[in-house]
């Protein structure tokens, strides 16, 4: 779980989800997808909206480490479950928790994904190894 002062995120499950499979229809590749929490303080003084998207897209970054020269950052894929299309921008309340997935295309099948927690500004807060099998 990432903790923050304004809010927090924690992942819920995930998955790697083949090309059309149910949550990848329309990729040509491979995805990981997350599902996750975006949990908001029940003191936030509701300065800045947050929302499940933005809460995630500002603070992960995934990594599949298999190439020798330069960092393998994913890119992100469609959204893997759609049950979540219209809460993913959902502003969410003081006190409130709202729940969502996101996905990435994966590079290779074998390589760990290594996803990254970091403040907006890069600082890295800590990182955790997800294995493909």
């Amino acid at each position: 779980m990432l903790k923050g002062n304004s809010y927090s995120v924690k992942i819920t499950n995930t998955k790697v989800i083949q090309p059309g499979e149910a949550g990848n229809e329309y990729g040509d590749k491979p995805v990981i997808a997350f599902w996750y929490d975006t949990i908001v303080s029940p003191d936030y003084k509701d300065d800045i909206a947050i929302n499940p998207n933005t809460s995630w897209i500002t603070n992960f970054k995934a990594v599949q480490d298999n190439d020798p020269n330069k960092v393998n950052e994913l890119r992100v894929a469609s959204l893997p479950d759609s049950q979540y299309l219209e809460s993913q921008i959902a502003e969410i309340k003081p006190g409130g928790t709202v729940s969502n997935a996101t996905a990435y295309e994966l590079t290779d099948n074998e390589t760990p994904v290594t996803l990254i927690a970091k403040s907006i500004i890069g600082t890295e807060y800590g990182k955790a190894d997800f294995p493909l099998k």
